[in-house]
This record gives structure tokens, C-alpha cells and sequence, in this order.
């Protein structure tokens, strides 16, 4: 309907130019009309306009009658043939039925002939076909308003290839780039598959992730399948790799303290493999406890007061009992204690606490431990099949 209004501004335009000159030194006309008794007295200026007015309301009124009529017929008409359905049509079934492999057989004729879309949609399709190359071939050809849409195709296909730096490359460029004027009114959309295509880059390139330069927009559950991936690829982390996991909590300290309770644990359980972090891992770890209690959070604290050069056994023990205040019954610290009190030579205090708690686990384990009398081996060994039962925690103690 815009397009026929502004179709019948542009005449209306011209035919005010033309009787403006036809007008000049002439007056601006009479006309006459009698029918039926009716009679009509104006001049050429009203007539032609008002002929005018009463064609665009004609024909405005001739389109919503017919679209009426034809959404009235397709209500009751029977649909004997998928392919008779018009194209939007078709991408609503299938987008219902989720048949994603079958889009690209019903639609991609219908974006053949479309400037903007043509190359896109065809790299899709081979996408679909694992033909990753073609594919990245076809958006080459793409024209410059399709750029952003080539530029998710692309990374989506460096993904694919598992090409994590072509991939990162890619993404940062997106990140920093102004979108398209005419995508504006998409930009949530636009945004929102950034996003997604961040979190597959880092689930699936953990530590290639800590080189991106745009960080801080990985949803919360993405963030922690992030934060599981490091830990469970640590291993095969590189120095530079440890340092850019140091210089990201650094840079982002003050936003890991506004995360959930969850992310912020699998970050304490990062950096308790970090000696460089001790410090910030101390801190982090009461916060963590002040926060809401939490076993693994505990014993990842106090191990690492017991690995310092010189513990203050004195400040931990102070520290143990104000928790235990705060968090009574629980087996963990007398774990501590225990361990507090065979540093200080307080072995029959130490006896005492194996006497509680008889069916905990960690418990069970110092009972174990205590018949070893010192054997480093057998603790080691001890301590190996203890680890299965953990959750990304290194027994050190």
C-alpha cells in the first residue's frame, strides 16, 4: 500500500506542475456538472484532484478487498501438493516439522534470482553437504550488503573445519564492525547469533579463546562449558596459555565478582593449578565462603594455606572455627582440623576427630591415611583413587 500511495503522490506532483503552467494567465478554470438534479460548480484544480483522490481510495479498497478474498479461498482450499505452497509458506512448515536438511530443496530456487541472497543461500546448501570449500568460494562472489551474512557463513564454516584462528579472526572483525544500515532493525537478532557463535568458539577452542581481543559476552552457561573445557584441557596448556589466563581474571576481576556462585567456583578451581595466583585464589575462595558454603571451595582454601612456605596454622585454625560457627556439623572441618593439629603436634586432639563422622568420605580417608604412618607412596597412591571421586580438585595434602 505505501508503494501505490506514494505512486499516486508523484502523479499528483505532476499534475499540479502541468496545470500550474496550463493555469498561468488563464485562471484556474470552471466546470459544470448537472445529472439527476445534482449539480456541481468547481474549477479544473478540484476536479482533477478530487478524480484523483477518488482513484487512489478506489484502488486502495480494490486490494484489501482482494487479499481478503484470497486469504478467505486459501482457508478453505485443500493443499494437495507441498510445492504449490508459496515460499514463506514452505519455510514455515519445515521450520515447525525442524526439516532443515529439506529447506535448501524447497527454497534455494526461490533466492535464485535474488541479488543479495543468491550466493549466501547457496554456500548454505553446500555447507549442508559438507562441501566446505565450494562453499567458501560461493560467498566470494557475495555482494557488499550481504557482507555480515557471508561473515557468519564463513565463520560457521571455519568451525566446521575445525580452523579455530581463521574462525577468531573472523569473529573479532564482526565484533568491532558497525552493522549494516538496512540490518538495523535485526540487531538484537544479529547480536544474539554473535553471541551463540562465540560460545561455540569457545567450548569448542578454550584456550584459543583467551587470545580474542572481544570477551565478556559468553552467557552464563556457556561461560561455565568454557571454564569446564580449560579445566579438563590444563594439561596441554602452554605458558603463554597460563598467561593469558592471569592477564583475563586480572582484566575482568571486577565482573567475575558479579557471576554466579558456579562460574565463580570453576574459576577458583583454575587458578588453585596457577601458583602465580595464590593470592587472588585465597581471596576469591573466602569470598566464595562468606558467599554460601561450599566443600570443594573449603578444601581448595585450606590446601592452599597447608602448601604455603610457611603456614600460620594459628590464623587457619581461627579462620576453620569462624566457619565452623558460621556452618556447624559439617565433616569437612574436622578434615582440616585434623590436619591442623598433626602440624602442631596435637596427635591425641587428632585421634579424637577420626572418631567422628564414621560414614564421610573424607573422613574415611584420613582413617585410611593415618595407618600409613608417613608412607609418601602410599598416600600418593591413596590420594590417586581418592582424586576419581573429585571434581576437578588435585589432592596435594
Amino acid at each position: 500500500m505505501k508503494h501505490i500511495v506514494l505512486v499516486y503522490s508523484f502523479i499528483a506532483l505532476i499534475l499540479i506542475a502541468l496545470l500550474s503552467v496550463l493555469s498561468y494567465g488563464a485562471g484556474s478554470g470552471y466546470v459544470y456538472v448537472l445529472w439527476h438534479g445534482i449539480q456541481i460548480q468547481t474549477n479544473m484544480w478540484f476536479l482533477v484532484l478530487g478524480a484523483l483522490l477518488v482513484g487512489l481510495v478506489f484502488q486502495i479498497a480494490w486490494m484489501w478487498l482482494k487479499r481478503y478474498v484470497n486469504r478467505e479461498k486459501r482457508k478453505i482450499q485443500h493443499v494437495v501438493n507441498f510445492s504449490e505452497l508459496h515460499s514463506y509458506e514452505q519455510l514455515g512448515v519445515l521450520w515447525l516439522l525442524g526439516g532443515k536438511s529439506q529447506q535448501a530443496e524447497y527454497l534455494q530456487p526461490s533466492y535464485a534470482h535474488s541479488g543479495l541472497l543468491q550466493q549466501v543461500m547457496q554456500s548454505r546448501v553446500l555447507v549442508q553437504q559438507g562441501l566446505y570449500n565450494d562453499a567458501l568460494k560461493v560467498l566470494e562472489k557475495s555482494p557488499a550488503d550481504a557482507f555480515e551474512l557471508a561473515e557468519i557463513q564463513r565463520v560457521e564454516i571455519y568451525l566446521a573445519q575445525q580452523d579455530g584462528e581463521q574462525a577468531l579472526t573472523h569473529l573479532e572483525f564482526l565484533s568491532g564492525h558497525a552493522l549494516s544500515p538496512w540490518l538495523n532493525a535485526l540487531e538484537p537478532s544479529y547480536k544474539q547469533r554473535l553471541i551463540t557463535l562465540w560460545g561455540q568458539f569457545a567450548t569448542q577452542f578454550p584456550w584459543l579463546y583467551l587470545k580474542s581481543t572481544h570477551y565478556g559476552h559468553l552467557q552464563a552457561d556457556t561461560k561455565q562449558n568454557w571454564l569446564t573445557q580449560l579445566l579438563l584441557q590444563f594439561e596441554q596448556a602452554s605458558t603463554d596459555d597460563i598467561q593469558r589466563v592471569i592477564d583475563r581474571y586480572q582484566q575482568q576481576q571486577q565482573q567475575i565478582q558479579s557471576l554466579s556462585f558456579e562460574t565463580k567456583v570453576l574459576w577458583l578451581k583454575l587458578l588453585s593449578r596457577i601458583p602465580e595466583m595464590a593470592e587472588q585464589h585465597g581471596l576469591l575462595a573466602l569470598e566464595l565462603l562468606n558467599e554460601r558454603f561450599d566443600q570443594d571451595v573449603f578444601y581448595l582454601w585450606f590446601q592452599q594455606q597447608l602448601l604455603k612456605q610457611n603456614p600460620d596454622y594459628a590464623v587457619v585454625e581461627q579462620q576453620i572455627n569462624t566457619l565452623e560457627n558460621k556452618y556447624p556439623s559439617m565433616p569437612i572441618f574436622a578434615f582440616a582440623l585434623w590436619h591442623v593439629y598433626m602440624s602442631t603436634q596435637r596427635e591425641q586432639a587428632a585421634k579424637q576427630l577420626l572418631l567422628l563422622y564414621p560414614d564421610n568420605i573424607l573422613m574415611n580417608y584420613l582413617r585410611i591415611k593415618s595407618t600409613f604412618h608417613g608412607d609418601e607412596v602410599l598416600i600418593q597412591q591413596l590420594n590417586s583413587v581418592f582424586e576419581k571421586d573429585a571434581d576437578f580438585i588435585h589432592l596435594k595434602i
